[in-house]
């Protein structure tokens, strides 16, 4: 049997060694996959929060054979329909008056805040700064690096591009002291993922919004993970009753294809001809692919399913937090949850996880986090909440 582990170190960059789990993955259907062994697992990352349907889905698959064989890319020289199709699916059901589509998440991000600051130029007497706060992360581009909120992530490229300033997370205060009339936009993630699903206190967001109103300048919201259904609904901004005038979008629109988004509304829709652009973004073969995504969640209320099973498997893992003292809290919104411990187990976790079926995402020292496919059902919670209870029993105790 060949050995991949060995031919990726051979020739792979350094890049995942911290990330990388001893399996090698070749098939899946649904919420499960299997290695190179023939071992399977029910998948609890959920490619970081892409697979929104789960694997090889019939929806995403077949759209993805069906416009592979008609036409795959023309560049942005060209109409397509594909492109204007999910476009107007995405802003007939959302509050936004335009789209602009990238290749990913990180781009779509870069894409928000040149929008911001031609704006900025245009409208706010050439303002520039955009506040982000702590412990957020935008992407891994210089620019993105700087407004990601992680002082691990600037060191080893400093110095940093200017133009933004990172602020306590959950802290109006914070804001408002920050603001001045340099500042163009606010931008944030409604649940702060990668640092560990931190969950702002509900009225976080509105006051924000309020203050953005109050000042003139424009609120951006990262919805690259919370949105497409992740929260329990089909935009995370709307569980909180406002309107932002700008997201970001990317992971689970696709099903797994990858692809971005900026969502923005009329007022902001800056951009003009020559302002920016990209050869990939927004080709017939993503873009019928994340129409056909889209429809389907949309159609079968897949957010909705997000929500109940979500609330199930709150339910179930604060069982497991009632029982074993190690767990300090269970946290998070819709399918996207962690688990957070008294002490550093969380690779341990993870790994005993693995071993006995069940793939989750070690996402501090000390916490796990779990983004399943949308479409996951209370029997895989069961089967995933016993795993990490036999987990916990040998070595929590």
């Amino acid at each position: 049997m060949i050995d991949w582990k060995e031919i990726e170190k051979k020739y792979y960059m350094r890049t995942f060694d911290k990330v990388r789990l001893p399996v090698v993955l070749v098939r899946g259907k649904g919420a499960r996959v299997w290695d190179d062994r023939g071992k399977e697992y029910l998948d609890f990352v959920g490619g970081w929060a892409v697979n929104s349907l789960g694997h090889a889905h019939p929806v995403v698959a077949g759209a993805v054979a069906a416009q592979a064989k008609k036409l795959i890319h023309t560049s942005n020289q060209f109409y397509t329909i594909p492109q204007l199709q999910l476009a107007e699916l995405l802003v007939k059901n959302s509050c936004f008056d335009r789209v602009f589509f990238a290749n990913s998440g990180l781009e779509a991000n870069e894409g928000a805040v040149k929008l911001a600051r031609r704006y900025g130029k245009l409208k706010l007497n050439g303002a520039y700064e955009v506040i982000t706060a702590l412990g957020s992360f935008h992407g891994r581009s210089l620019a993105m690096t700087a407004a990601t909120g992680q002082e691990s992530f600037h060191t080893p490229y400093t110095p940093m591009p200017e133009g933004f300033i990172n602020v306590k997370y959950n802290d109006i205060e914070a804001i408002q002291a920050a603001t001045n009339e340099k500042t163009v936009a606010v931008m944030l993630e409604l649940i702060e993922a990668e640092t560990g699903v931190i969950v702002p206190n509900e009225d976080y967001i509105r006051q924000v919004r309020h203050w953005c109103n109050e000042r003139g300048i424009l609120l951006i919201l990262d919805e690259i993970q919370t949105g497409i259904g992740r929260l329990g609904a089909l935009f995370g901004y709307q569980l909180y009753g406002i309107e932002p005038d700008i997201i970001t979008l990317a992971k689970g629109m696709a099903g797994g294809v990858p692809i971005g988004a900026i969502l923005a509304k009329e007022s902001c829709s800056v951009f003009v001809s020559g302002d920016h652009g990209g050869t990939f973004g927004g080709n017939p073969l993503v873009c019928a692919t994340g129409y056909a995504t889209m429809k389907y969640i949309i159609e079968r209320n897949i957010a909705g399913n997000a929500n109940t099973v979500g609330r199930y498997l709150m339910d179930r893992l604060n069982q497991l937090k009632s029982k074993y003292p190690v767990i300090i809290e269970v946290r998070g919104r819709g399918l996207l949850v962690a688990v957070e411990f008294t002490v550093e187990i969380g690779q341990e976790v993870m790994m005993k996880c693995m071993d006995m079926g069940l793939l989750v995402n070690r996402v501090k020292p000390n916490a796990i986090r779990l983004m399943p496919p949308l479409i996951i059902n209370r029997q895989d919670v069961d089967r995933a909440v016993r795993i990490l209870d036999r987990v916990l029993a040998g070595i929590a105790r």
